[in-house]
């Protein structure tokens, strides 16, 4: 599997619950040794982009992948690029 698609609409609300997904994904992509994880926030307020954002800015993932990049098409995704 070169691609690994978490998509948090269902979750929004719950912050433990985003972390959780967030960090079972980049498990899992780890795991599988995936070229990227796509993350869809979703477009809405822009609040839960901003939440994963910062998650993807700590140091300790920040340290698991080499690169975000935005999609351009699409303002409610993300993809996270690896180099394992």
């Amino acid at each position: 599997m070169s691609k690994i698609k978490l998509d948090l609409h269902e979750i929004y609300n719950n912050s433990g619950a985003i972390e959780r997904a967030l960090n079972e994904a980049f498990d899992e992509a780890e795991q599988c040794r995936a070229k990227m994880l796509e993350i869809i926030p979703g477009k809405g307020s822009g609040q839960l982009k901003k939440k994963v954002i910062r998650y993807l800015e700590r140091k300790d993932v920040k340290k698991r992948y080499h690169r975000i990049d935005k999609d351009s098409k699409n303002f409610g995704r993300l993809f996270v690029r690896f180099k394992h």
